[in-house]
């Protein structure tokens, strides 16, 4: 669910056709998931107005109205389903990948500690909520947001005493002198046994059920043609990934980018629900109506 532009920088998009706004990361996953519809290479898809935006800022997008077609934390759902409808492909979920809670000494006690996190609305606080009530006896102290690439640093140096992080800092927080005190994914399965729901792809309701259908196909097969030939997207990933070690960005892909990307499947969508459910049973979310996860 990010950063080089955590501002909100704006690309171009292709020539032809009005053209959609829509805003992702500049993570390794979204360049790669988008590089061919971004760069007019779907046949009869529509043209991208592309926004490179942290998930904090999506997710604010998402809640205010803001764009066609938006990348967002899987936890904001709740509260945009009205306005949105989630698509069944194009977004991050899977196995062993999630959110790491890190500290500067190992076995760090958090009760009453600062914590940093990517975003409020992000599904790691979610899940990092749902993990602390059953595993961090009175709870923790203040919660700092600050964009997820600011949060290793911050921790390293004292600012804060533990971060929760995404997306490539599973392969990175060892050089930043950091231990994992707990993996939030490996908690999630070991108590649903289901996959791990991060990032979703959404699009406005108000384009209308064909449209919506036409959106997640042309993401399909963006994904498709992704995987059919990695290297031209190679040079618009690496363009975005804050001077991601090559390496990393192909782990960072082979993780977040899976069989749920391409299509949620019944997995995928008793994920959602799962933790939508489980959330909202906690008091953390509102609950969703049963048919919310529809177009």
């Amino acid at each position: 669910m990010t950063d080089d532009t955590t501002d909100g920088t704006t690309t171009g998009s292709p020539a032809g056709g009005s053209a959609l706004r829509i805003a992702y990361s500049p993570c390794p996953n979204d360049t790669f998931v988008f590089h061919a519809w971004a760069h007019g290479l779907v046949p009869g898809a529509p043209p991208l107005d592309v926004t490179f935006a942290d998930i904090d800022i999506t997710n604010g997008m998402a809640e205010r109205g803001e764009g066609d077609v938006l990348k967002v934390s899987y936890a904001v759902l709740p509260w945009v389903l009205d306005e949105y409808a989630l698509l069944p492909c194009g977004g991050a979920l899977g196995r062993g990948c999630g959110p790491l809670v890190l500290t500067r000494e190992p076995g760090t006690d958090l009760a009453g500690r600062t914590v940093a996190v990517p975003s409020e609305r992000s599904t790691a606080y979610l899940l990092f909520r749902l993990w602390a009530a059953a595993e961090v006896a009175g709870g923790v102290g203040e919660i700092v947001v600050m964009p997820f690439h600011e949060i290793m640093p911050a921790v390293r140096d004292g600012r804060v005493d533990a971060g929760l992080v995404i997306h490539e800092a599973r392969f990175t927080y060892q050089n930043y002198g950091l231990h994992k005190l707990a993996d939030m994914g490996e908690h999630w399965e070991s108590t649903t046994g289901l996959p791990i729901p991060l990032g979703a792809i959404i699009a406005k309701r108000s384009l209308g059920k064909e449209r919506l259908q036409s959106l997640a196909d042309a993401a399909r097969r963006s994904v498709r043609a992704a995987w059919d030939d990695p290297r031209a997207s190679r040079e618009y990933v690496l363009a975005h990934s804050q001077e991601m070690d090559p390496a990393v960005a192909d782990q960072h892909i082979a993780l977040y980018v899976n069989e749920f990307t391409a299509d949620l499947g019944e997995d995928g969508y008793a994920a959602v629900r799962g933790l939508l459910g489980r959330a909202a049973a906690e008091g953390l979310v509102p609950a969703l109506g049963e048919d919310a996860l529809a177009f």
